[in-house]
C-alpha cells in the first residue's frame, strides 16, 4: 500500500507520536492531504498522461477502461513473479480453473464442478483430486484446453530448468496425469486440504510453451513472459510500453460471456498523489491502494472507494538465519520492540484510524483467535525486559543499548512507498527512545521483491527487518511463508520463508492444520499457532491491509473478490 504525507504533515506526526512516546498525550493533528496533478516529463519511459499512445481510441470509437497501477508489472509470466500487481493482471488476459467470488465462494470456470467428496472428485482419504474440464473451453488462438495443459503446468513448476519464483503448492502433487483430454487426476502423498485456494490458479498453453522448452531447456527467458499473445481470459495480451502502459483487447474467442469493455487500458504512474488526481479528474475509471488520506476527496469527486478484506497484513519480518545478527534471535529483544513501536498511534494518525493494527498473519478472518490481542505500545515493559536481558545503555554517549560489546543496532528495509518510508521513521524515533539504533533503507519492488538466487535483501541477511504486506492462501489460512521446509537454498532458491526460521514446533502445527478436515478442529490449530507466533514474536503486525479500491461511478458492474479482484471483469461496463 502508498499512503501520500507532505512533508509537514509527516514532521507534525513524528511529532505527536513521539510525544505519545514520552508519555505526554499529545493532541493529534490533522493532515492535510496533497493532490498533485502529473506533470510531462521529458525522460523517456516517464509514467506520465504524455506517454500514452497517440493512437489510443477515443470512447466514440469503442469502450476503453482505464486503469492506474502505481506499481509496473515485473513480468505477465505466473511462473516468475510474486508481485500483487501481475497477479492481477493475469486476471485479465489468463484463466483460471475455478475463481472466487466477491462471497469468496469458488466459481468453476475451466471445470464443469468443483471437486468434492460427495461427487466423488476427490478420494475418500483426501490424497486424490479430479478435475474434470468443460468441453468447451480453448485458448486465445481457437486450440482446445486440456489437460495435457494442466500437466504441463505442473511440469514447467517443478522443473528446475526454470527458476520460478516458488514451486509452491506444486511440489506437494507427487503425481498428475491427463486420464484423457478433459480429465485431471492430481496425486498427493497426505490430503492437501488449502488445495482449494492455491491449485487452479495458473494454466499454461502447452502448444506454445512446450516448443520453446525444448528448444532451449526453459522458459525463463521465453517471450511469452512479457508478451503472452495467447492466452485464455476474457482479454487477450496487445501491447506493454514499459514504463508507460499496457493495452488488452476484447477475446473474440472467450468461451464464456463476451466482455462488455472492448480494451482495457493499464497506465503506470509514479505515486499515488497522480492516482488520485486522475480518478479525481475522471481521466482514470479504476485506481488500486487509494490513500487513507484521500478517501474524503475521491468521494466527493463521485468516485466510489470499496474497502475489499483480502488477507493482508502489513507486517515486520526478522531475520533468523545462522548468518543474522544474535540479538535479533533473542526473544526477549523482539518483545521489546513491539512493545517500544507506538503501531496504534500510528494507525490512528497515519491511516486516519480506518484499520487496525495487526494481532496475527490471520487478522479480521476466521482464523485468529478472538482472545488474541497484538502487543501493546509500553516503552517502560521493553525498556524492563532489555534490562534484565542485560542490554544497558554504553558509555559512548549515543544512547544505544549494548550487550558483551555487541550493541542493538538493526537494519530495516521495504519498498520506498510514503507510508513504509514515514513508518520506519516514526519506528527509528521510538526505538531510539528506548535504546534500539533503526536505520532504514528503501528499494524498488523489482530489488525487494526478487528471490534468493538474485540476493533478494530479506533472504541474504542484508536486512535484518523487512517490511511488507503478505497474505495466506487467501480465504484459506494455510500459509507457507514460516516453514523451515522452505527456507531459500542454493537447490530451493524460491523459497518463500525469507526469515529462514525455523521452528520445530510451529512446523507440527502447520503440518497438523494441513490434514485436519474437520474445520473446526482446523481452527483451533491456528488459534495456537497465532497464540505461538505472537509470543515469540517472530512476525510483527503493523496494520490489518485489505485492499482499497476507487473507480470511477461511470464504471458498472465491478464486483471485488479479496482472492480474485478481476474475476468478473468481462460484466464490467462503461456507461
Amino acid at each position: 500500500m502508498k499512503k501520500s504525507l507532505s512533508t509537514l504533515g509527516f514532521l507534525l506526526l513524528v511529532a505527536s507520536l513521539l510525544l505519545s512516546a514520552c508519555g505526554v498525550k499529545a493532541t493529534p493533528v490533522p493532515t492535510q492531504a496533497v493532490t498533485t496533478q502529473p506533470v510531462a516529463s521529458t525522460q523517456a519511459g516517464s509514467p506520465t498522461q504524455a506517454a500514452m499512445p497517440t493512437e489510443a481510441p477515443t470512447a466514440a470509437q469503442k469502450k476503453v477502461a482505464t486503469l492506474i497501477f502505481t506499481q509496473e508489472p515485473d513480468t505477465l509470466s505466473p511462473m516468475y513473479t510474486s508481485t500483487w500487481y501481475s497477479r492481477i493482471t493475469q486476471q485479465i488476459w489468463n484463466c483460471a480453473a475455478w475463481v472466487y467470488d466477491n462471497t469468496n465462494n469458488p466459481i468453476p470456470v475451466l471445470l464443469t464442478e468443483m471437486p468434492s467428496v460427495q461427487n466423488g472428485d476427490i478420494s475418500a482419504d483426501g490424497k486424490t483430486i479430479t478435475l474434470k474440464l468443460r468441453k468447451d473451453i480453448v485458448w486465445s488462438d481457437g486450440t482446445p484446453i486440456t489437460a495435457d495443459d494442466f500437466v504441463f503446468t505442473w511440469q514447467m513448476y517443478t522443473n528446475k530448468a526454470n527458476s520460478v519464483n516458488s514451486t509452491y503448492p506444486y511440489s506437494l502433487i507427487t503425481n498428475m496425469v491427463a486420464v484423457d483430454p478433459a480429465t485431471v487426476q492430481m496425486s498427493f502423498d497426505q490430503p492437501f486440504i488449502a488445495w482449494e485456494a492455491s491449485l487452479g490458479k495458473v494454466v499454461l498453453p502447452a502448444h506454445i510453451l512446450r516448443p520453446i522448452f525444448t528448444a532451449s531447456g526453459t522458459l525463463d527467458n521465453a517471450d511469452w513472459n512479457r508478451a503472452p499473445t495467447v492466452g485464455c481470459g476474457p482479454y487477450v495480451f496487445a501491447q506493454w510500453e514499459s514504463g508507460s502502459y499496457m493495452r488488452f483487447e476484447r477475446n473474440p474467442k472467450y468461451y464464456d460471456a463476451a466482455p462488455k469493455i472492448d480494451e482495457i487500458f493499464i497506465r503506470f504512474v509514479a505515486d499515488n498523489a497522480s492516482q488520485t488526481a486522475a480518478l479525481e479528474s475522471g481521466d482514470a475509471d479504476l485506481g488500486a491502494m487509494v490513500d487513507y488520506s484521500d478517501i474524503a476527496a475521491l468521494k466527493k469527486a463521485n468516485v466510489i472507494v470499496a474497502p475489499v478484506v483480502s488477507g493482508y497484513n502489513e507486517g515486520w519480518y526478522f531475520y533468523l538465519g545462522d548468518n543474522g545478527k544474535p540479538a535479533i534471535k533473542d526473544v526477549k529483544v523482539r518483545q521489546a520492540i513491539a512493545l517500544c513501536f507506538d503501531r496504534f498511534s500510528l494507525v490512528k494518525n497515519m491511516l486516519l484510524g480506518q484499520t487496525v493494527v495487526a494481532a496475527s498473519m490471520w487478522q479480521n478472518t476466521p482464523w485468529q483467535d478472538p482472545a488474541l490481542n497484538p502487543w501493546s505500545y509500553d516503552p517502560t515493559r521493553g525498556k524492563a525486559l532489555l534490562d534484565q536481558d542485560g542490554w544497558v545503555v554504553g558509555s559512548n554517549g549515543n544512547g544505544i543499548r549494548e550487550k558483551n560489546g555487541v550493541s542493538l543496532d538493526f537494519t530495516i528495509g521495504a519498498v520506498g512507498s510514503e507510508t513504509r518510508t514515514n513508518t520506519m521513521a516514526v519506528a527509528q524515533q521510538q526505538l531510539a527512545q528506548c535504546g534500539i539504533k533503526l536505520e532504514t533503507k528503501t528499494y524498488t519492488p523489482q530489488v525487494f521483491y526478487t528471490t534468493y538466487a538474485n540476493k533478494a535483501p530479506c533472504s541474504t541477511g542484508e536486512l535484518d527487518i523487512c517490511e511488507s504486506s503478505r497474505a495466506a492462501d487467501f480465504p484459506d489460512p494455510n500459509i507457507s511463508l514460516f516453514l523451515s521446509s522452505q527456507i531459500p537454498t542454493n537447490d530451493l532458491p524460491a523459497g518463500l520463508n525469507v526469515m529462514r526460521l525455523s521452528d520445530p514446533t510451529l512446523d507440527k502445527l502447520f503440518a497438523l492444520q494441513a490434514t485436519q478436515i474437520d474445520q473446526t478442529q482446523r481452527q483451533q490449530t491456528f488459534y495456537q499457532i497465532g497464540q505461538y507466533m505472537t509470543q515469540n514474536v517472530y512476525w510483527l503486525g503493523i496494520w490489518n491491509d485489505p485492499d482499497l479500491w476507487a473507480y470511477n461511478s461511470r464504471l458498472s458492474g465491478v464486483k471485488f473478490s479479496g482472492a480474485e479482484p478481476f474475476y468478473n471483469v468481462n460484466e464490467w461496463d462503461i456507461k
